[in-house]
């Protein structure tokens, strides 16, 4: 009888404000880039049970929003979960092992150092661009009798049969504002009585915006990842 594999159980990733980039000096005097990631009060604020809702999840906010910019439902929602109105809400699935008590508040240790991350963020807009910047693309030559048109992506359809040119047809148009995830990031540290979390490399998005940190799906969580959350 083949022996039975169970997969690790899923935990809930981070919601944290990107802050920017700096570097880290390491021992033999070479530097690493890290992207520099605030968590403001991150905690839980619901659960989502199969029970009630048909699936199980995580609802995280982040930061402290004002009385006058929440609605009167959501005012009801955070008291009856007990923590304050936070300034973005959300979810993230986990296995029922791994469901946390609302208000519980989540730090950047909840990833160890060395850890294999994915980050999904908001893309920086760049507005309409054309088929070079958007694509890639070569360009027409220089010579050879190409007047004006250097940069633009040549040809888009055919000849009468199809006489039309196809969907999806990758041409100049408004480039970036995507959600992105770059997988396998590292953790490079985190600072707990500042509430910073490390990642080494770039990450998806500019300064200000939201992003949310997971444990990475093509990697085995650590064992000394703490399951289902360190405690603060």
């Amino acid at each position: 009888m083949a022996t039975q594999v169970r997969t690790p159980q899923l935990r809930t990733g981070l919601i944290a404000r990107k802050l920017g980039m700096t570097r880290l000096f390491n021992d033999d005097g070479s530097t690493t880039p890290v992207t520099v990631l605030h968590l403001d009060a991150v905690r839980v604020i619901a659960q989502r049970t199969t029970e009630t809702d048909g699936y199980t999840a995580l609802q995280l906010g982040i930061g402290k929003a004002k009385p006058k910019n929440v609605s009167k439902a959501n005012r009801g929602h955070f008291a009856k979960a007990g923590v304050e109105a936070p300034l973005k809400l959300t979810e993230f699935r986990v296995d029922s092992e791994a469901l946390i008590a609302p208000g519980t508040v989540l730090s950047g240790a909840h990833f160890v150092t060395g850890q294999k991350v994915d980050v999904t963020g908001t893309s920086k807009g760049k507005g309409f661009a054309g088929a070079m910047k958007r694509w890639n693309f070569a360009g027409l030559e220089a010579s050879h009798g190409v007047s004006i048109s250097h940069r633009s992506h040549g040809s888009t359809g055919n000849r009468q049969d199809p006489g039309k040119t196809f969907k999806n047809k990758k041409m100049a148009g408004h480039l970036g504002v995507e959600r992105i995830t770059t997988q396998n990031l590292v953790i490079a540290g985190h600072d707990a009585e500042r509430g910073l979390l490390l990642i080494k490399g770039a990450i998806p998005g500019s300064a200000g915006g939201y992003v949310l940190v997971r444990d990475a799906v093509k990697r085995a969580r650590p064992a000394d990842a703490p399951f289902p959350t360190a405690s603060v």
